[in-house]
């Protein structure tokens, strides 16, 4: 019996012996807290830029973009004379108008006008034509938007 007390004290020293030396497991650091993403910054509104026009081109034809494709100052009697009118910014409604006139008096030649609504950059055109021929002389078109000069005068001429 005695036997048996020895290697159950045995047995128990080992056991406690194998706890005792054992190491400890180091503790898990705590999980980072979750971050939160920043709010995203807010959208910035848009600079409202107001109308304006910013080139008036005259010339012979324009392309499919309502552009000047080929310039001039001077025309035949049989041309169709163009004016291409670029413009910039925001407006809800906006009247811009085309006057064109001949010789140093004035006399009205044609007058149009077409409403927009803009909402960035535009080109407008207006455009003449006289299927009997243009007189030759000094012409100009005087571009207004909603009854204010827009620009200075484009003057032209027509020669035979």
């Amino acid at each position: 019996m005695r036997w048996h007390r020895i290697a159950t004290l045995i047995l128990m020293a080992s056991i406690a012996l194998m706890f005792a030396c054992k190491k400890k497991e180091p503790e898990p650091a705590p999980a980072p807290a979750a971050e939160t993403a920043p709010a995203p910054a807010p959208e910035p509104t848009p600079a409202v830029i107001p109308f304006k026009v910013t080139t008036i081109s005259l010339g012979k034809a324009i392309g499919a973009d309502k552009t000047i494709s080929e310039p001039a100052t001077t025309f035949g009697p049989k041309d169709t004379i163009y004016a291409s009118v670029a413009s910039e910014g925001t407006a809800p409604s906006v009247t811009v108008k085309a006057r064109w006139t001949y010789g140093d008096a004035g006399q009205l030649v044609s007058e149009s006008e077409q409403t927009l609504a803009p909402t960035g950059p535009a080109v407008t055109e207006f455009h003449i034509s006289k299927a009997s021929g243009w007189p030759a002389g000094k012409y100009k078109v005087e571009i207004s938007v909603d009854g204010a000069p827009a620009g200075s005068p484009q003057e032209f001429e027509v020669k035979k």
